[in-house]
């Protein structure tokens, strides 16, 4: 092996275990991985950032544009309120929900799709009364095998369509994934309706939401002021007004520190705070009726301020919030916005609120008025479970949305203009129709998504010119070679399914097309059934909580664990290969 390969190599080896570790942020570790490269001498200096400009790039970051559009508008909302009833059957119930998610993430970003529907299939569960943890994981996957249906779904078969345009002079079209993805989507909502839900394990008390749909188990802190009658007494003289009003009276803070064990003969003094556990309505009742308040009652005026709101929200894993504290973020001082309690899947913890690090799946109580805690939501970057209002929702203008996006697919697939451009086109005019306001142009972008892609694309680049990917293909075909060529493609299938599973699936993609393309050569057949190969797989990743960011999403309130997903996820999983090779080999032949 050369220089450049060795070197390559090993940071890749790097990269990709601190992707998979997971405590550093993604796009971070990729963009140093690009740094070390350049400084390696492996990547030239004037080729570092070309993949930021790369026409990959713009068309994930418009789709995610499009999405928040298609939201505004009330689009999608139109849609699923239309077919979605919590009088139905369970299997009934998962099977509609699925096949909606799986049709709106065909055309907008399947995360996208799964926030809307997840707030109303919260919603059916608590009207059902059951257990959402049922319901959210087949929705979850339903959305990740949606997006595989069309090139804008998911970011894996954009960057495959433009790695195909690289390599090979033409990218696959809109629609070139429709005939193996939809086969592929069919059967496995079939699967997830009929059978996996069955699979999820008995959530139990760890869900992040009750079992009638409730959120619950949120552990949040009242102040004591002055005037509370709790003041001299013992902390137990609160304990039968917990139990009127449904909370658990946990312990106690004074001067900043959490008294050993539950306090529960120290005497309440004025400035301490009571550590509370209990659903949000039961917390705000509790604190009311025992006379304390929540922090930030100077911001705010507490719970006798006017128009004040109390949402939960979700956090997903790119929210500004992840690995940082209330304090650290300052949320009361620049927002006016209080965070009152977390959720984590049931867990107690004895860090205080507003101390404690805010992990990918809790759940989180913000408390303000009304129009400042839905601009704290937004800037924290985190998804509200509870049904709001939002000026910026148009529902007359949904028809006008769906009628522009579906304009701009045409004009791009009758070849009048390329994908990026009619998408640019479309993003403008919903910006001039003030269906997004300016600053939410730039919100609805994953940034971190952009700068882990426009990284990546020089390292990939650097891989294929240096010979990296044709050497793994040469391991491949040599250690395969007494095998048919439908095998070798599930072997690869399964190895970038695995991957897809603990790394980003961007990440995955990038780096498995060039090596399906090196094997494809190698055995001199037609490249495309393992591009679409690689397309499929990088877009399935139904084992863990951390392949893809839908499953992180439903995390805290499925009060799921990082081993559940791998009871519905695998044999899904192996359904997807066993149906999708064939597939692959009948519309795209060798």
């Amino acid at each position: 092996m050369t220089y450049e390969q060795i070197f390559l190599f090993c940071l890749l080896g790097v990269v990709f275990a601190l992707l998979v570790w997971g405590r550093v942020r993604y796009d971070l570790v990729a963009f140093s991985g690009l740094v070390v490269a350049v400084a390696g001498g492996v990547v030239p200096a004037e080729d570092a950032f070309v993949g930021f400009g790369h026409e990959a790039v713009m068309i994930i970051a418009l789709v995610l544009i499009v999405s928040r559009a298609m939201v505004n508008a009330g689009a999608v909302e139109l849609v699923a309120r239309f077919v979605i009833s919590a009088g139905r059957p369970l299997s009934t119930h998962i099977g509609v929900m699925s096949v909606v998610g799986a049709a709106l993430s065909a055309v907008i970003n399947n995360v996208a799709a799964l926030v809307m529907l997840m707030t109303l299939d919260i919603e059916a569960a608590k009207k059902a009364k059951r257990p959402v943890s049922q319901t959210l994981m087949p929705l979850s996957f339903a959305t990740i095998l949606g997006g595989m249906i069309t090139l804008i779904g998911t970011p894996p078969n954009i960057v495959v369509a433009q790695f195909r345009e690289r390599a090979l002079g033409q990218p696959f079209s809109m629609f070139d994934f429709t005939p193996v993805g939809i086969i592929c989507a069919l059967v496995g909502i079939a699967f997830v309706t009929l059978v996996g839900w069955r699979l999820i394990p008995d959530i139990g008390q760890r869900t992040s939401l009750g079992e009638d749909g409730e959120p619950s188990l949120f552990i949040a802190e009242a102040r004591v002021k002055e005037s509370s009658k709790a003041v001299g007494k013992p902390l137990s003289t609160l304990y039968p007004l917990g139990d009127e009003c449904d909370v658990s009276v946990l312990g106690l803070v004074r001067r900043g520190r959490r008294l050993p064990g539950f306090a529960a003969g120290d005497e309440v003094q004025k400035g301490d705070h009571v550590v509370l556990e209990g659903d949000p309505k039961s917390i705000e009742a509790f604190i009311g009726t025992a006379g304390l308040d929540t922090p930030g009652t100077e911001k705010h005026g507490g719970l006798t301020g006017k128009s004040l709101t109390l949402i939960e929200a979700i956090v997903p894993d790119n929210a500004r919030m992840v690995g940082r504290t209330a304090l650290d973020l300052r949320l009361l001082y620049r927002r006016g916005v209080t965070l009152l309690g977390v959720s984590r899947q049931g867990q107690r913890f004895r860090e205080r609120v507003r101390r404690l690090p805010i992990k990918p799946g809790d759940v989180v109580l913000l408390l303000g008025p009304e129009s400042r805690v839905n601009d704290a939501a937004d800037w924290l970057g985190v998804l509200p479970l509870a049904e709001r209002s939002h000026n910026v929702v148009q529902r007359g203008k949904a028809l006008f949305t769906i009628g522009v996006f579906a304009a701009a697919v045409a004009t791009a697939v009758a070849g009048l203009v390329p994908l990026a451009i009619a998408l640019a086109g479309a993003v403008a005019v919903y910006a001039f129709s003030n269906i997004m306001r300016a600053r939410e142009v730039y919100e609805a972008v994953e940034w971190p998504v952009i700068v882990l892609l426009g990284s990546l694309i020089p390292l990939g680049l650097a891989l294929e010119e240096t010979g990296g990917t044709r050497l793994i293909a040469e391991v491949i075909v040599a250690q395969t070679g007494a095998l048919p060529v439908w095998a070798i493609l599930a072997i690869l299938m399964v190895v970038t399914m695995t991957l897809s599973d603990f790394l980003n699936n961007v990440a995955t993609a990038l780096i498995a097309a060039p090596v399906g393309l090196s094997v494809a050569r190698a055995l001199d057949v037609s490249p495309d059934p393992f591009l679409m190969g690689i397309a499929v797989a990088a877009s399935c990743a139904f084992l863990t909580p951390i392949g893809h960011k839908n499953n992180t999403i439903i995390m805290g309130p499925g009060g799921y664990r990082f081993g559940d997903y791998w009871r519905m996820g695998l044999p899904l999983e192996m359904i997807i290969i066993a149906v999708g090779v064939p597939a692959i080999l009948f519309v795209w032949p060798l």
